[in-house]
C-alpha cells in the first residue's frame, strides 16, 4: 500500500479531503513533520493520540494559515497580536485562553490552546485544502526522536495512518518555540528557532520557565508540548556532556563501556579523539547551534538503526537556538547531564 505521496497539487487536495473526513495525515512543516487531524473533530484527534501512544495530558498545537483566525479558536490579546505581526508565519506557537469550539482532548483539559501559523508552503496548502484548523504534534511515536523526513514518519507509523505528504527534509529540525501569553508576564515554555533574544524585543518582560533547562516537577501539568521528562529519546542510554573540548573528551573516553556498542555525537573537529569508538557523528561546530538542531534528531534515529546501546552527546551553548538544542538534548538523555569542567548537573 502506497503511503508516501509527493507534495503535488493533486496529492495536497487528497490530503485535505482525508483530513476533512476525519483521517490522519503526516505533513511537513519548517520545524518537524506533524501528525495532523481536524482540530475541531474529537474523534479524529483521538486517532493521533492512539497512533503516537501519546499521554492524554500532553496538549496539541492547532495550526492555522491566517493570524486573523486566532479569534475563531482563542481569545487573543495585544501581546499575541505583536508576536503574530513579528514572527508569523513561522516557527512560533502561542498559548492563549481557548474558545469552547476547541475540544478538551486538544488542550489536554486545560483552559488554554496552543496555536501556530506555519510558514512551510506545503503545510499551509494542506491546511487550506482541508478547510479546518489542524491539530498536529510531531509525527513520531511518543517519547522518541521527532521526524524530520517522510521516511522517518513511515518507519514509525507504517499503515497506522492514512498518508504521508513528502515535503523534503525539514529546515529547522526541532519543534516550534512555545510562549504563553495567557499569563502575566508571558513565559517561554519550549525554546525553538524563535529565540529568547528575539522574543524579548517584542516582549521585554518575557520569563523563561524553569522546565526549559530542568526536569518538570512530579505531578506538575505540562502547559506545552515537549515539557515531559523523557522526550526525543533514542533506544540507547544517552548522556549529555558539557565542558571544554579537552576535558569533555577525557571524560567521555574514561566512561565509555568496553562491553557495549557505543557512539559519540561531537562537535566538528573533535571526531579524531574518538577513533576507537564504534561510531562517531560530528553534528556541527560548537558555536553552530542551527546546524546541530538540523542534525540532532536524524542522528538519534540513526543510532537506533545501528543498534547503539550507549551514546555520549556534546552539549553546546545555551543561548539563541542553542537553548532549543540543549532543551531537546537533556530530555533525550533523561537528564543524565555531566559537566566535564565541574560537577554533574
Amino acid at each position: 500500500m502506497r503511503l508516501i505521496y509527493k507534495a503535488t497539487e493533486e496529492n495536497i487536495a487528497k490530503a485535505g479531503k482525508i483530513l476533512k473526513n476525519g483521517g490522519v495525515v503526516a505533513i511537513p512543516t519548517e520545524t518537524v513533520y506533524g501528525l495532523a487531524a481536524n482540530a475541531l473533530d474529537e474523534k479524529a484527534v483521538a486517532k493521533i493520540f492512539a497512533a503516537k501512544g501519546r499521554p492524554a495530558d500532553n496538549p496539541l498545537i492547532v495550526h492555522i494559515t491566517d493570524a486573523k483566525d486566532i479569534e475563531k479558536y482563542a481569545y487573543p490579546n495585544e501581546k499575541a497580536a505583536a508576536l503574530a505581526k513579528e514572527f508569523w508565519p513561522g516557527p512560533l506557537t502561542m498559548i492563549l485562553p481557548k474558545k469552547d469550539c476547541i475540544p478538551d482532548i486538544v488542550s489536554a483539559g486545560l483552559d488554554t490552546v496552543a496555536i501556530r501559523c506555519p510558514s512551510h508552503p506545503v503545510a499551509r496548502a494542506i491546511i487550506n485544502a482541508a478547510e479546518v484548523p489542524l491539530a498536529a504534534p510531531s509525527a513520531n511515536i511518543s517519547g522518541k526522536p521527532s521526524a524530520t523526513t517522510a521516511k522517518h514518519v513511515l518507519k514509525d507509523f507504517g499503515e497506522s495512518i492514512d498518508a504521508v505528504i513528502d515535503g523534503g527534509t525539514c529546515d529547522c529540525g526541532v519543534e516550534s518555540t512555545v510562549v504563553t501569553v495567557a499569563t502575566e508576564p508571558p513565559v517561554l515554555l519550549r525554546p525553538g528557532f524563535v529565540t529568547p533574544e528575539q522574543l524579548r524585543k517584542v516582549l521585554p518582560d518575557l520569563k523563561i520557565a524553569e522546565a526549559v533547562t530542568k526536569e518538570l516537577p512530579a505531578g506538575a501539568k505540562a502547559l506545552s508540548p515537549g515539557m515531559k521528562h523523557k522526550h526525543y529519546a533514542p533506544k540507547a542510554e544517552a548522556y549529555a556532556v558539557l565542558g571544554s573540548q579537552e576535558k569533555a573528551t577525557e571524560f567521555i573516553l574514561n566512561r565509555i563501556s568496553k562491553d557495549k556498542r557505543t557512539a559519540v555525537i561531537c562537535f566538528d573537529g573533535e571526531e579524531k579523539a574518538f577513533k576507537d569508538v564504534s561510531e562517531v557523528f560530528p553534528y556541527g561546530a560548537a558555536d553552530d547551534s542551527e546546524r546541530q538542531a538540523a542534525k540532532l534528531f536524524d542522528l538519534l534515529r540513526e543510532l537506533d538503526d545501528d543498534g547503539i546501546e550507549e551514546v555520549y552527546i556534546r552539549a553546546g551553548k545555551m543561548s539563541g537556538v542553542g537553548l532549543a538544542v540543549y532543551n531537546r538534548l537533556i530530555r533525550a538523555c533523561e537528564f543524565r547531564i555531566f559537566n566535564a569542567d565541574g560537577e554533574n548537573r
